[in-house]
């Protein structure tokens, strides 16, 4: 997760394809203009051992857009694909 928030702070768009399954992988990654991103606090997680194939962070990603303050809160889910953790989709 938190590999995967540095690569929205850095537009690694590249990055966030690798990381994200094949069975929910957009198109195209776009980012926000005028969004910077500015922390992430993890919540709570579950599974992610390496004897589970499943897991979920919940977390607060905090941005400002065009100035404005804001938070993007929800719970992730992650499964492995070919031995690697990737992102699938928001609960």
């Amino acid at each position: 997760m938190r590999s995967r928030y540095a690569a929205f702070v850095m537009h690694d768009a590249a990055y966030l394809r690798r990381t994200w399954s094949l069975t929910t992988r957009p198109a195209t990654i776009d980012f926000t203009p005028g969004q910077k991103w500015t922390g992430l606090e993890i919540v709570s997680t579950t599974g992610g051992s390496p004897f589970h194939s499943e897991g979920t962070v919940e977390f607060h990603a905090h941005y400002t857009r065009n100035g404005n303050p804001g938070t993007q809160s929800e719970t992730s889910t992650f499964t492995r694909e070919a031995g690697e953790w990737v992102y699938v989709e928001a609960l």
